[in-house]
C-alpha cells in the first residue's frame, strides 16, 4: 500500500480510484477498487505526517535573501476548511458543519510550510501554536496569538516574535523610545510598556510599535526586537498576506473528506 500512496502522489493521481487504473503501469499488483479504498481507512497517519515534514526539511534550502532583518521571518496562523458533518462525522465544527484545522509555519522568504499541525476546527489556535515555535525564527503572528503569558515566555526564552494586539488590551505606563524621522513612515508610535490591567498583566515591558497597514488601519503589535527600526517591524508584520496566499492555494488543492478520510485516523 506505501508503495501506492507514494506513486499517488508523485504522479498527482486524482483519487484512490484512479490509483488502481494506475497500478499496472507501475508495476504494481491489479486490485479491485473497493478492495483498494476500503484499505485507506488504515493510513498510517503519523507517518505520512512524518515523511511530509522529512520532505520539506529536505526541500528547503538554507540559502535566503540577505535582508536587513536579524533572522528570517516564520509567519504563524491557521485556517478552517469545511464540509458537511455527514462528510467528516469525527470532526464536528458549527451546526451541520464539519470542519478540520491547519496550523501552519510558512517560511517568508521560500513560501514553503516548515511545520504543519491539525486538529478538529473547533480547537484554539493558541495551545496548537505551541508546536509551531522555533528559536531560529522570528513569528509574526495574528492577535490569537497574543495572550500575554505566551508573550512573557518568548521573551524570556529568547524566541523573537512580532504579535498583533487586540484593541483592548491596555497598555500600562508606555515610555516613548527614540527614533529617526522617516518622510512618508506608516509608523505613529513607538513604546516600551507593560500590558494588560492590574488583573491579567505581563510581567515584563514589550516594545510595542503603532502603524498604519495598507488600508489606513491602525495595528500595535508586541515584539522583543530592539535592535531595528520601527519601519522595519512594520514591514515585518505586513508579510503576514503571504500565508493568506498560501491557505488560498491549499484550499484550492485539497480534497478534505479524500485525504482525511471519514475516520479519526
Amino acid at each position: 500500500m506505501l508503495q501506492y500512496w507514494c506513486l499517488a502522489a508523485s504522479n498527482q493521481w486524482n483519487s484512490y480510484r484512479a490509483g488502481v487504473d494506475h497500478a499496472r503501469e507501475s508495476d504494481l499488483p491489479q486490485v479491485h477498487y473497493s478492495c483498494f479504498s476500503g484499505k485507506a481507512a488504515k493510513v498510517p497517519f503519523a507517518v505520512f505526517k512524518a515523511l511530509f515534514h522529512l520532505l520539506i526539511s529536505k526541500c528547503n534550502r538554507k540559502t535566503r535573501r540577505k535582508l536587513a532583518f536579524p533572522k528570517e521571518l516564520l509567519l504563524i496562523d491557521s485556517t478552517t476548511m469545511t464540509v458537511g458533518k455527514t462528510r467528516l462525522p469525527w470532526a464536528p465544527y458549527h451546526g451541520e458543519r464539519a470542519g478540520i484545522k491547519l496550523h501552519v509555519a510558512l517560511q517568508a522568504e521560500s513560501l514553503q510550510p516548515l511545520k504543519v499541525s491539525e486538529s478538529v476546527g473547533s480547537k484554539h489556535v493558541g495551545p496548537m501554536s505551541e508546536t509551531l515555535v522555533h528559536v531560529d525564527y522570528i513569528m509574526v503572528m495574528d492577535r490569537a496569538y497574543g495572550k500575554l503569558e505566551r508573550l512573557d515566555r518568548f521573551k524570556e526564552d529568547g524566541q523573537s516574535f512580532i504579535v498583533r494586539l487586540r484593541d483592548n488590551v491596555h497598555l500600562e505606563k508606555p515610555r516613548a523610545l527614540r527614533r529617526q524621522k522617516v518622510e512618508d513612515s506608516p509608523v505613529i508610535r513607538d513604546m516600551t510598556c507593560q500590558l494588560g490591567t492590574s488583573q491579567c498583566r505581563s510581567k515584563n515591558r514589550h516594545r510595542i510599535v503603532i502603524f498604519r497597514d495598507f488600508e489606513g488601519r491602525e495595528i500595535r503589535v508586541a515584539t522583543d526586537l530592539m535592535q531595528v527600526t520601527t519601519e522595519q517591524i512594520a514591514q515585518m508584520y505586513k508579510a503576514r498576506w503571504q500565508i493568506e496566499v498560501f491557505f488560498r492555494w491549499i484550499k484550492q488543492q485539497l480534497n478534505i473528506p479524500t485525504l482525511f478520510g471519514t475516520t479519526g485516523n
